[in-house]
């Protein structure tokens, strides 16, 4: 009776065993099923986030500037600098990307977005319905308006009537070229690719005045131009600045307007402004 009990319990303790071998191993192919679903919905659920949430933005992208236009964009040192300048690095960081500054001819900027040699363009770009064909803009983030500048012993011209029959200095490609050439009558736009000489052509006779963006005419009329150049009439053709990006690129208008916005909402908009033109009037 002792010997038969011995193997019956020696058996049973097997059976438990084998019991417990095939319970622990179901267990753990349950377990490893189980993180198997859970990875594949964690991914899904990522992939599904990115897609719904993520935008098509690069890391990288090229901006195209004119460093003619003090004080938006300018050289200084080898570097560049200006109100747009430091409102792009502004942009591009709460945007989440980097840049690469480039500089060109303004009269180059648009062409250069449509072939794709540059992605965004910021150079005191006005904001047009023509333009608007050829390439997208951000929200405007600048308004301006056009100013007359002449010899500061000028006492013939004093207002947009009497450039009449006129040389009248501007930059080449910009909107002050056309507003003279479609609103002046029988002016000849003097048009330069570089400010300085259309400000030189001013100061030396060759013109008899310039019209162009009044933020531009007046710091230049503050700094280098003063004593020879003044300031007359109006602000004519008031106008908005817009970002110039590569047509058809919406996730990165979309972007650059969401991160103006936030500096706006912010401070850092105003902060900039203050940095170039004082405090921001209401």
């Amino acid at each position: 009776m002792r010997k038969r009990n011995w193997k019956t319990q020696v058996t049973v303790f097997i059976s438990i065993m084998l019991i417990l071998l095939l319970a622990a191993c179901g267990s753990e192919e349950e377990t490893d099923t189980t993180e198997d679903t859970e990875g594949a919905e964690s991914s899904e659920s990522t992939e599904s986030t990115e897609a719904s949430t993520g935008s098509e933005l690069e890391d990288t992208y090229t901006v195209v500037s004119d460093t003619s236009f003090v004080p938006f964009e300018f050289m200084e040192d080898g570097e560049y600098t200006g109100f747009d300048i430091d409102l792009i690095h502004a942009i591009a960081e709460e945007a989440g990307f980097e840049i690469e500054l480039e500089t060109t001819n303004f009269d180059g900027i648009i062409p250069g977005l449509q072939t794709g040699q540059f992605d965004i363009a910021i150079a005191g770009i006005s904001i047009t319905e023509d333009r608007k064909k050829a390439i997208d803009y951000s929200d405007p983030y600048y308004e301006s308006g056009l100013a007359i500048g002449v010899a500061s012993d000028n006492e013939d011209i004093n207002g947009i009537e009497d450039l009449e029959g006129k040389t009248v200095a501007t930059r080449l490609g910009s909107t002050s070229a056309s507003y003279i050439e479609e609103n002046i009558e029988s002016a000849e736009a003097n048009q330069y690719e570089q400010l300085d000489q259309a400000y030189l052509s001013v100061e030396n006779g060759s013109s008899d005045a310039i019209l162009y963006d009044a933020p531009n005419v007046n710091y230049y009329i503050q700094t280098q131009g003063e004593g020879s150049l003044k300031v007359i009439g109006d602000l004519y053709q008031a106008e908005d600045y817009g970002i110039a990006i590569t047509k058809g690129e919406e996730d990165l208008v979309t972007a650059i307007n969401e991160a103006l916005a936030s500096l706006r909402e912010n401070g850092t908009y105003d902060e900039i402004y203050s940095k170039w033109f004082g405090e921001p009037t209401e």
